[in-house]
Order: C-alpha cells, then structure tokens, then sequence
C-alpha cells in the first residue's frame, strides 16, 4: 500500500458556518485523532486529498504534514460526502504507527471466467481484515476460473494476501456462482415485465379520464359491490 504525503492546515473556526466557509474556499475540513491524542481539526486542498484517494484508495497511509511539527502517518477512518452533488464534505482521520496493525475494509475483486452456463454473483464487495498499518493490501482477489454452478466462496475459505487476517465472519458468503438464465427465461420475464406495464399504463389512463380500468369495472359492477349508491353520498 502507498504512503502519500499531504499537506494539511489547521483550523480555529468550528462549527457548520466555518466548515461552509472551509468549503467554499476550496478544502475539505477534517479531524485527526488516535492513540489517545486530542482531537486535530484540519483542513485539506479538496482537488489534492480528492487526487489522493482516486489514485492510491482509501486505505492508503497519509503521511500529513504541516501540523507544525514531525509528520504524522494517518488512514482514513470515514469521509462524509454531498448526498446529491457527492463532492467531499468532511474527512476522519486515525493516527496509526508504524509496526501496529489495523483493522480495514479491503474491496473483493473476482477474478477469471466461471465454468459454461453460469452467472457470477458478487455478495460483499469488501472483507474487513487486520493488516499492518504499513502493509494494507489494496484488494482481495477471488478466483472464480471454470468454477462449477453452485459454487459458493466463503470468506474463510479466500486466500488473503499474506500479512492480512481475516476479520469478517468466515462463514459470510461472498461469491455465489449460480445458473445462467437460459434466452426463453429471459423473453419470458421481458413479455411479463411488458404486460405489467402496459396494465399500470391502462390504470394510470383510467384515473386521468375518470373511467375505471377493467379490473375495477368488474369489481364495482359485480355482486357486493358499492356502485353508484356509495359514492353518491360523497357529494
């Protein structure tokens, strides 16, 4: 895993008017915290720390500078983001040393082609392990080539990279090779989802126009039904 040097600053201001205006000024705020330190409010270069992420991932190990002293090797714990726009809003930092281990969530990625008339399902798209802080692996590659349908990759039974022990629970099912759909299976579900539609379309037509759709003229029109009568009450 690659070590990154950031640069940091740190704040006075608090509070959602001062991480507004952290914002608006182009950095993201953050706190760095750990190993029974008080809590660091920082604030970083958004286009930087954004940079930082995309290509070395979240589990890279900053090296933060410009906190005034010696360089301080941190991870990131969580990063919040816009729920519509999804730029970064704030950053959790944890304090890590060099030589301890950690706990992690390193992303699955499967690996090869599955055997003839199967479909590869993907059930966790991380596994949470314990690494040395400088040694994280990137990913966790599981290996599906000409796997047979049914079958199953638990977490306990994937290699992990070497240093790394698994966390999760063994028995979490994470890869699941199953039956390919066969093409009269799928045009069968196409022509099912088409009806559905078209019988939404005629409700919804109903509705607009005041006239009942088929379904419910035969409910209203049959025996027990309200008819006229009910809803001339209403009026």
């Amino acid at each position: 895993m690659a070590e990154v040097r950031i640069q940091a600053e740190t704040r006075t201001e608090f509070g959602k008017g001062a991480a507004r205006r952290t914002r608006r000024a182009g950095k993201i705020p953050g706190v760095l915290y750990g190993h029974g330190t008080d809590p660091v409010h920082l604030a970083f270069d958004t286009v930087e720390f954004a940079a930082a992420l995309r290509e070395n991932g979240r589990n890279a190990v900053l090296t933060v500078t410009g906190l005034g002293g010696q360089p301080q090797l941190a991870l990131t714990k969580s990063i919040a983001r816009d729920p519509i726009k999804g730029f970064l809003e704030h950053v959790d930092l944890l304090v890590v040393r060099r030589g301890e281990k950690v706990q992690v969530d390193v992303p699955v990625v499967v690996v090869g082609e599955a055997g003839p008339g199967t479909l590869v399902f993907q059930n966790e798209d991380t596994l949470t392990v314990e690494a040395d802080a400088m040694n994280i692996p990137e990913e966790i590659s599981v290996v599906v080539e000409g796997a047979e349908m049914n079958t199953q990759f638990l977490a306990g039974e994937i290699r992990l990279p070497d240093g790394a022990e698994l966390v999760s629970d063994p028995e979490l099912l994470v890869v699941n090779v199953g039956e390919a759909p066969t093409e009269d299976a799928m045009e069968e579900e196409i022509d099912t989802e088409g009806a559905g539609v078209e019988e939404d379309a005629s409700e919804a037509e109903a509705v607009e126009t005041g006239a009942p759709s088929d379904a419910s003229a035969a409910g209203e029109g049959g025996e027990g039904g309200e008819g006229p009568a009910a809803s001339s009450d209403e009026s």
